[in-house]
Formats: C-alpha cells, sequence, structure tokens
C-alpha cells in the first residue's frame, strides 16, 4: 500500500523530510480494525515529531493523528463495527500514524462518522474534539448542561487554532460565557463565528483587555499555547476556586504556590493517555466521537476544516507541514484522496 513517512528528522526545507513509500498492509488482531484512509488532517504534534533532530529510522515512521475512512476489516473480538462503516479517529501514540491507505486503530478510541460531513470534513475533527471535549467536561467537569452553567465564564486561548474552534462550539453549547482570544481580523472572526461572546487579542495584556470588557475574573480557563507567556495574566483573572486545564508543552517550570490563596485546580489534557496506556475507560473516546457525530448532524457542531489539498502525496503532506509549522493557523488543514 501507498505511504508516506520518513527515515530521518529533518528540516521543512529538505525534499527527503517526507517521502512517498510503498509498505506492506497490515492485518488487523483483536479488536483492531483496518481502515481505508479517505481523509487525514495535520496537526501540530505532526510538526513537532518530525522536527530536526540526529535520530533516524531503520523502518519508516509514519505519522498522522486525524483519519475519516472505511472500514475495510475487522479484527476477530470487535463488536462496534463491521466492514463497510464510515469512521472518523485520532489514532494513537504507540502503533503507525495514519498517513497510508490503509490504517490500523482499536476501535474503542474510533467514533462513527457524522452522515452530515463528508470525508475531509470529518477528518478535521477528531484529535482536536477529543482534546477539547476532555479538556472542559473531564478535566474541567464543566456541566453539559446549559441551566447549570449560567452566568459563568470561561476563557479560551489560542481560540482559533483547530482545539480552540472545538472547545469554544462546544462551550457556548454548554451555556457559558465565551471569551476567546485571536490576533488578527481573520482569526477574530473565525472565533465570533464559532461562538465567542468576547474576543481580546493574546498578543496584548489579557488582563487590561478583559477588564475593559468588565471581567473582573473568569470561573474557567483554557490554554492552548504559550502557557508561561500567559501564567501571570491566568493566575490574576482566575476567580477563586476556578479551575485552569493546561494543554500546550510546558518549556518551564510554573510557579503553582500563587494559586493557593485562590483554592484554584490545574489540570492537564492529553488526548493519547486512554489509548496509550490503556485505561480501563478506554472506550469513553469511542462514545464520546459517536455524541459529537449527533451533535453534528444536529447542525450544533460545525466542522472546522478550513483548507484542503489533494491527492494525499508526500509533497502535499510537506507543503501542509508547511504551514502549519509558520504556527498561525485558523480551523484545520485536510487532504483527501490518494492517487488513482
Amino acid at each position: 500500500m501507498r505511504a508516506i513517512g520518513l527515515y530521518s528528522y529533518l528540516p521543512i526545507e529538505d525534499p527527503q523530510r517526507l517521502i512517498d513509500l510503498e509498505i506492506a498492509t497490515p492485518v488487523p488482531d483483536a479488536r483492531q480494525l483496518l481502515v481505508q484512509v479517505k481523509a487525514i488532517a495535520v496537526n501540530p504534534v505532526d510538526v513537532k515529531v518530525r522536527a530536526l533532530k540526529a535520530q533516524t529510522e531503520t523502518t519508516p515512521r509514519i505519522l498522522g493523528w486525524d483519519v475519516a475512512g472505511i472500514v475495510e476489516a475487522v479484527g476477530p473480538d470487535c463488536t462496534l463495527f463491521k466492514p463497510g462503516d464510515a469512521v472518523y479517529y485520532a489514532g494513537d501514540w504507540i502503533h503507525p500514524g495514519a498517513n497510508s491507505e490503509f490504517h490500523l486503530v482499536d476501535e474503542r478510541i474510533v467514533g462513527r462518522k457524522p452522515t452530515r460531513l463528508d470525508f475531509a470534513e470529518a477528518a478535521a475533527l477528531p484529535l482536536t474534539t477529543i482534546t477539547a471535549w476532555e479538556a472542559l467536561f473531564e478535566r474541567l467537569l464543566i456541566a453539559q448542561q446549559a441551566d447549570k452553567n449560567r452566568g459563568k465564564s470561561i476563557l479560551i486561548i489560542n481560540a482559533a487554532g483547530g482545539v480552540g474552534s472545538i472547545a469554544t462550539q462546544l462551550a457556548h453549547w454548554a451555556g457559558l460565557r465565551v471569551i476567546g482570544t485571536a490576533s488578527h481580523t481573520a482569526s477574530s472572526q473565525w472565533v465570533k463565528e464559532h461562538g465567542a461572546h468576547d474576543i481580546v487579542n493574546h498578543r496584548q495584556p489579557l488582563v487590561a483587555q478583559l477588564k475593559q470588557l468588565g471581567y473582573t475574573a473568569v470561573d474557567y480557563i483554557v490554554c492552548l499555547k504559550n502557557i508561561a507567556e500567559h501564567w501571570e495574566a491566568m493566575v490574576e483573572l482566575i476567580a477563586p476556586q476556578g479551575k485552569i486545564c493546561l494543554i500546550d508543552d510546558i518549556y518551564s517550570p510554573l510557579d503553582l504556590s500563587v494559586l493557593h490563596p485562590k483554592s484554584v485546580t490545574v489540570v492537564r489534557e492529553n488526548v493519547f493517555t486512554r489509548p496509550n496506556f490503556h485505561t480501563a475507560d478506554m472506550l469513553e473516546q469511542h462514545h464520546l466521537l459517536c455524541r459529537v457525530a449527533e451533535l453534528i448532524d444536529a447542525n450544533v457542531i460545525q466542522t472546522t476544516v478550513k483548507e484542503r489539498l489533494s491527492p494525499i502525496t508526500a509533497s502535499n503532506l510537506r507543503r501542509a507541514h508547511a504551514k502549519v509549522e509558520q504556527g498561525n493557523m485558523i480551523g484545520k488543514l485536510v487532504l483527501e484522496h490518494f492517487p488513482s
């Protein structure tokens, strides 16, 4: 089968950074699905993994953590899906990624594709949707009933990106007052369209901007980027007994002691925790994706695909990595259709 992978971790300018390959088609075992990949999305995690380092691989490393496709075959222990089912999912960190014609994935982290979306629109969603849902409803313990959140507010830092675009919609659906950050006109408009009530610029002091809008404190904060840069503002803005969820990598130590007077909860979210550790509740990602598919089909949640490239080739994937590496993406970039 065709695939796109790497042997060396090279700069984005190097033509060998991602290459077209022919590899064997895998066979599903136990609770694995073999999925015919119809569309893939590129995320910051792809760029981070591919980034320059001295390490080399003896067998090609396949990246890719956002998929929509059709079940081709199922393992002997599968109960959730059958061949022909349309699915979407984010995969895990342990097995080869999804930048290939066929991909193996545990059915417990796979959802039924929203019927209202095509494969590219669906592929834009899984990784960011799982991250946003788990951050809001499982880490921050926000109620999913709007009447229980009346009068409560949330600040979403980097609301125009992939996770932010979904988190904004979910927070709005849950009845929260949503303040989203964006840094220019196009991203601000995108955030507003996805449910933010107020927009502030994360390149300017956040505290002063929120105070100007009438916020003395917020009940929840989700920080998706540049945690250290915004830490002092988060400490000042979070309400007593509030909750903060951090999702980006932390590159320097944070002083948690400053939150002690307010009894603030700080939590972390990693989309791969359940599949990587085979947690007892791993099946929850299946239920989560199926629930979101229902919300999408009910026109409550919108896809966040912003740009498409076709076909799925190494050259187009290199273009996608270059765009994501710039760090100013609005929504998601998706590749669709392997060459016939």
